[in-house]
């Protein structure tokens, strides 16, 4: 077993300990809080034979272990932003002891006091809009062009090509009115990457990926319009998520 070092979940305030009764960390480890001001750090120790830089550097190609680590990850940061402000900190955020942790909350305390108050009593909603799958028709090659009727292929081609483009720019114009609408509800909203089909595991192409930051007291309001949006743009898939912990809000760039 190599040396011990501790696993830095998120920052909280106000998170009342029993909280975390139940909810174990990385390999079953116990959870503990270490404070700094009215701050909270959620931690756990771990081995740096696999946290380690080297460790980690390895083991950051396999998979498995990110799925595993980031399911142990995410089980603590749910249960702290379900009771409390809770910035998450990212993947694999390793201090070398209790110290550490603490002094790195003092260097962040502006940025980690900001999220938690741009976050608190709010959560993050995400909706994603796909253009629907193009139609698997096409325009035939005639077998014989000149006998066919090269002019009335080359116009239908034609007619096809103009369709699709007014096809694309109605769902870009659809896109651009559920951005509009939801943020007018919301207390913030990012677009993020749109993802890869095999994750999103939707045929059509992804228009829109994007989070928003709602008022806990918001939400009824927030998916009644999302359902509103869906019967008044048909010629998009419409798809909402959550309510979440505040991942896109709260976590700092640097953690």
């Amino acid at each position: 077993m190599g040396e011990p070092a501790r696993y830095l979940y998120a920052v909280t305030r106000g998170l009342a300990p029993a909280v975390l009764d139940g909810v174990c960390g990385q390999a079953g480890e116990r959870l503990e809080m270490l404070g700094v001001l009215d701050l909270e750090a959620v931690v756990s120790t771990v081995d740096l034979d696999e946290f380690g830089e080297d460790a980690l550097h390895e083991n950051l190609e396999h998979l498995d272990w990110i799925e595993r680590t980031a399911r142990a990850h995410d089980a603590v940061v749910q249960a702290c932003a379900a009771a409390a402000p809770t910035a998450p900190m990212r993947l694999a955020t390793v201090c070398l002891d209790d110290q550490s942790v603490r002094l790195r909350l003092e260097e962040w305390y502006d940025e980690l006091a900001a999220a938690l108050d741009r976050v608190a009593g709010r959560e993050e909603w995400s909706v994603k809009v796909f253009a629907h799958p193009a139609p698997t028709t096409a325009v035939m090659e005639p077998a014989e062009p000149a006998l066919a009727g090269g002019a009335a292929y080359l116009r239908r081609k034609k007619a096809a090509t103009e369709e699709r483009r007014a096809a694309e720019a109605r769902s870009l114009r659809a896109v651009e009115a559920v951005d509009r609408e939801l943020r007018g509800i919301s207390v913030a909203a990012r677009h993020l990457r749109a993802q890869d089909p095999r994750l999103s595991g939707h045929a059509g192409t992804m228009l829109l990926n994007a989070a928003y930051l709602v008022e806990a007291g918001d939400a009824r309001r927030f998916t009644e319009l999302v359902a509103e949006l869906v019967r008044t743009h048909p010629g998009v898939s419409i798809g909402c998520d959550g309510p979440w912990p505040p991942y896109s809000f709260a976590t700092l760039d640097r953690s």
